[in-house]
């Protein structure tokens, strides 16, 4: 079976995770991506835990006011960039996705792991918030759910990934393989940025081959459902 195109991540309308609404102005549509992007770019400099509303603002030039009129806080901030980048994320699988043409499930993964070390490599602030946070998490931060109320990150994103599979991952037992394919891939890839800036080629490689290894076999048997694990069944 192979993957079936998918809409673009980011056709929905609906409030980021930590957003406390979506703008819908031009120049209000404006101000939020700059919030965004000014969180983004002092993650970099100052990590997580250095960060703060107040210096997001300014980077920004925004008024404080307005950044809470978008975000409950500095989570929340945090929350709706991991959201951000996460749609990015998914944008850029499903382009390289319908380029691979109909690609398998190992073709598949491979895509995934080189889409999310390409942002890694590229992408502002991703290497210190990319679904969740990298870094030492600051003590008022819910990072395990910054993406999702019920579902962990990792979980949250396994949906996803499931939802742009289509009829790859349609087997029941996939919706618990592909939450065990993240947290796998999660923790070699954390390893392959700390041992290289760019990403360990090797340990890249090996995240690879563990993930291809693990789902290339399907799962047979239909698991209980855990919805704080699994979430609904794909759409489609």
């Amino acid at each position: 079976m192979t993957a079936q195109p998918s809409a673009p991540a980011t056709a929905s309308r609906a409030p980021a995770a930590g957003a406390r609404r979506r703008p819908v102005q031009q120049r209000s549509q404006e101000r939020y991506e700059r919030l965004l992007d000014a969180c983004a770019g002092l993650l970099d400099e100052v990590g997580s835990a250095g960060l703060t509303t107040k210096e997001v603002a300014l980077r920004a030039e925004v008024p404080i006011g307005t950044l809470y009129q978008f975000f409950s806080g500095k989570e929340g901030l945090l929350a709706a960039l991991a959201e951000r980048n996460l749609a990015s994320f998914l944008d850029g699988l499903a382009r390289r996705v319908d380029t691979a043409g109909h690609p398998g499930v190992a073709e598949f993964t491979d895509l995934a792991v080189e889409e999310f070390v390409a942002m890694k490599r590229t992408l502002p602030g991703f290497g210190h918030l990319d679904f969740g946070l990298v870094d030492a998490v600051p003590a008022e931060i819910d990072d395990l759910h910054l993406l999702d109320a019920e579902l962990d990150n990792n979980a949250a994103v396994a949906l996803r990934l499931r939802t742009i599979g289509g009829e790859l991952f349609a087997a029941p037992g996939y919706a618990i393989a592909l939450r065990v394919a993240m947290e796998c891939a999660d923790a070699v890839l954390k390893l392959a940025f700390r041992a290289d800036p760019d990403g360990d080629p090797l340990l890249i490689a090996e995240c690879k081959r563990l993930v291809r290894s693990y789902l290339a076999i399907p799962p047979t048997a239909e698991r209980p459902a855990d919805a704080r694990v699994t979430g609904p069944a794909p759409l489609g």
